[in-house]
């Protein structure tokens, strides 16, 4: 299983890697949403773990992009903000899930199908 971490904080991405590490063959990674689309289209992962708030960016408009292109790419959004209105922006921008970074022990369990 492949999987792109799109998240623009270095410490964040490591954490992830850590946590999923043993159940993920290969990782991309890259810190904005402009880039995801491009990583996207050359690596065709299986998931794609998206931050909403990034530097240059938006994760949500990366997600609409991504998800506009590839109708079966399952991305995750992966974020800090317990928020109602981002989580159902979250989902008409095609998200399939919407994770709290407090809670990455949720992805595992996603990952393997469990949730």
């Amino acid at each position: 299983m492949k999987v792109l971490i799109v998240e623009d904080d270095r410490a964040m991405r490591e954490l992830i890697k850590r946590v999923l590490r043993g159940r993920v063959d290969s990782f991309c990674e890259c810190s904005d949403g402009s880039e995801a689309l491009a990583i996207y289209e050359v690596e065709r992962p299986d998931w794609v773990l998206m931050d909403i708030r990034l530097k240059d960016s938006d994760g949500l408009d990366a997600t609409q992009q991504i998800t506009s292109a590839w109708p079966n790419a399952r991305v995750v959004i992966v974020t800090s903000y317990n928020d109602t209105s981002l989580r159902e922006a979250a989902k008409r921008a095609g998200a399939c899930r919407y994770v709290l970074k407090e809670n990455l022990l949720e992805l595992v369990q996603l990952l393997e199908g469990n949730a």
